[in-house]
């Protein structure tokens, strides 16, 4: 019998150089798996694979030396464990993020809930070719949102509250954009130059910022055989449903537009970046 290897590629069984092996390659949103996929995995790896697995560029895990007479068992396997196999080919991969605010003092947003979210709402989209994905939780840029077609990075918007102030100025010493200034008693903020890092109000002994947390995103991004920095177009999002319609724009204008085996920031390029920016704009400013 003949085996549909494009079917298997879109389920996430890549064809090894070795004949009739397959790597797998599992769905792991924003680089979170629990102790119970860990163990399943460990498992089908020693079991049906050749007792190690591989942790991908991109948060996820792949188990080499499938054979092409478990592959059955091994997807029956996994599931035991609430582990399912990933996708590979046109369509979009893997959501990847840092750990974001739930763990980590510099992180401005809910990454995971947001790689999550996405995730549901993506995965495995059916496209001319791959689509990325890449969320990170604040300026330090862990996950390199820029590399990816669509870049998420956490900000936060902040406002000085004048009657909590010390006057200490340990916002002016943190902020490392030099946007954040003390004169006769008033701290300034240069919005030019501030990043929406967040570092000025996470400072403050005296919580004397109010903040909002939100989303700067860049479109385009692009690190393989051409490398591409992702371009941020829209002003600071803190809205997130008004995030999902600019990233719902995004992709329906690569699904549109793009030629099959084109990248997202070729397709850009090819059709015009001004007729880009106009949608996203679009998607930006319509409630």
């Amino acid at each position: 019998m003949a085996v549909d290897y494009k079917t298997l590629k879109k389920g996430g069984f890549m064809r090894q150089k070795q004949k009739n092996n397959f790597s797998l390659r599992l769905r792991v949103v924003g680089g979170n798996l629990t102790a119970k996929q860990l163990a399943k995995i460990a498992e089908v790896s020693d079991r049906f694979g050749d007792g190690y697995v591989h942790l991908t560029s991109r948060q996820s895990v792949e188990i080499p030396f499938i054979k092409i007479d478990d592959i059955e068992e091994v997807k029956n396997t996994l599931a035991e464990g609430d582990v399912e196999p990933g996708v590979c080919g046109p369509r979009v991969r893997t959501i990847t993020a840092c750990q974001g605010k739930a763990i980590c003092p510099s992180g401005c947003i809910d990454t995971y809930a947001l790689a999550k979210e996405l995730d549901d709402r993506y995965f495995a989209r059916e496209l001319p070719h791959k689509f990325k994905f890449g969320i990170t939780g604040c300026q330090n840029n862990c996950l390199k949102a820029e590399e990816n077609d669509v870049g998420i990075k956490g900000g936060m918007r902040v406002e000085w509250k004048e009657d909590a102030c010390i006057g200490c100025k340990v916002c002016v010493k943190a902020c490392r954009q030099g946007a954040v200034s003390f004169k006769d008693g008033v701290i300034s903020i240069d919005r030019d130059k501030c990043n929406f890092c967040g570092r000025c109000a996470k400072a403050c002994p005296t919580d004397a910022w109010d903040t909002v947390g939100g989303y700067i995103v860049s479109f385009g991004g692009l690190f393989g055989n051409s490398i591409n920095k992702g371009e941020t177009i829209i002003p600071f999002i803190d809205d997130k449903e008004k995030l999902l319609k600019i990233c719902d724009t995004a992709i329906r204008f690569f699904e549109e537009h793009a030629n099959a085996g084109e990248r997202f920031k070729f397709t850009i390029d090819r059709v015009g970046r001004d007729q880009f920016k106009q949608a996203i704009w679009e998607a930006y400013e319509n409630e």
